[in-house]
């Protein structure tokens, strides 16, 4: 067993989520390749005073799902995985990936059911517990992201082992400034995206809610939205890789959302779900450990000089108020040369870099 998972298991009890003796604490561990990180969790709950209780999950349990159920069965909020929510304290996904082609043969109109159903699942998460979540790469992992899996694996670890507290000073300063100001707007070759974010907050998401860590992020003033995003990689969501992703809102109204492979599951989200035709979040990667894209929103959002929005829920700790049972996360690389991030006309990103003395 590499010993990196052990130190990553007490990172994620003693830093992330901070279990207290008496505590009890839901590890879901999905797929089999979270086995080693599950019992380095497990092991220093036990070691925290915590009371574990391990799920087991699969998207292999999902096909047979949505491949075999019916309409009732694929909308059912799991009722155990509900009361989960509850009976946690604190709740640890430790998320293996798996092979993103697994539901290609499901119909939209049932991904997008059980999309909902377990968005339910979600929501309860972050209302009624303190919570984090892990990506872990296997070799399917590897596949997607276009490396072999030494190379990620090691990429994941840099990543999670950074020490972002020692930067807290830096983003937190940073993100003090950006509260100050009240419109934003995004400008690249095929991008021309404007928000106020007047009245809202900026957090710096350092080592907590996800593993690896590394975000800023806020919610925009809904009725501010305006203008158009392309996407460079694919939006990935229930399995679904809706490449060549363009949105365009007018006076916070999206008015046209359009993909060259996946319309009709990309209708069904922004048409059909309440709240998930507008911007429940803009954020920021930091992670300087992070470079390389994976097709995977837990490892994607943290790359550093990104940005990403996502359409539907927002949060709460930074004045959102969309509850939509979706929140969808979509990269921008704005690495690329002539990309730009302006907050009241300064420019605070250039082509990847952060200009932290704007």
């Amino acid at each position: 067993m590499d010993k990196r998972w052990l130190r990553l298991g007490e990172i994620l009890v003693k830093d992330a989520v901070a279990v207290r003796p008496g505590e009890k604490v839901m590890i879901a561990m999905v797929e089999p390749e979270a086995f080693d990180l599950a019992k380095g969790v497990y092991e220093a709950v036990v070691k925290a005073g915590g009371y574990p209780q391990v799920q087991m999950l699969s998207e292999e349990f999902k096909h047979s799902l949505l491949r075999y159920g019916n309409e009732d069965q694929i909308g059912w909020i799991p009722e155990i995985e509900a009361y989960g929510m509850e009976w946690a304290d604190v709740y640890i996904a430790l998320r293996g990936a798996h092979n993103l082609g697994e539901l290609s043969d499901i119909p939209t109109e049932k991904s997008v059911l059980q999309q909902r159903a377990m968005g339910t699942i979600s929501s309860y998460r972050w209302q009624k517990t303190r919570w984090t979540l892990v990506r872990i790469p296997t070799d399917a992992f590897a596949v997607q992201a276009e490396c072999d899996y030494d190379t990620v694996l090691d990429m994941f670890f840099n990543a999670c082992f950074l020490d972002l507290e020692g930067q807290r000073a830096q983003w937190e300063a940073f993100s003090s400034k950006l509260e100050k100001c009240t419109d934003v707007q995004i400008r690249t070759s095929d991008t021309d995206l404007r928000f106020s974010t007047a009245g809202m907050k900026w957090h710096p998401s350092l080592g907590g809610s996800n593993i690896p860590d590394g975000e800023i992020y806020t919610a925009p003033v809904t009725s501010t939205i305006d203008g158009y995003i392309r996407f460079e990689h694919p939006g990935v969501l229930g399995g679904h890789l809706v490449r060549d992703l363009y949105l365009r809102w007018e006076k916070g109204r999206l008015v046209e959302a359009t993909s060259s492979n996946e319309q009709e599951f990309l209708d069904s989200i922004v048409r059909q779900t309440p709240g998930a035709d507008t911007i429940g979040e803009f954020a920021l990667g930091i992670n300087k450990e992070m470079n390389r894209f994976c097709n995977d929103i837990l490892f994607d959002e943290k790359i550093y000089g990104t940005m990403h929005i996502a359409l539907g829920r927002a949060y709460p700790e930074v004045g959102g108020t969309n509850e939509s049972s979706i929140h969808w996360d979509i990269i921008k690389d704005t690495r690329l040369p002539g990309s730009e991030i302006l907050a009241d006309g300064k420019v605070i990103l250039r082509d990847g870099e952060f200009i932290l003395d704007f």
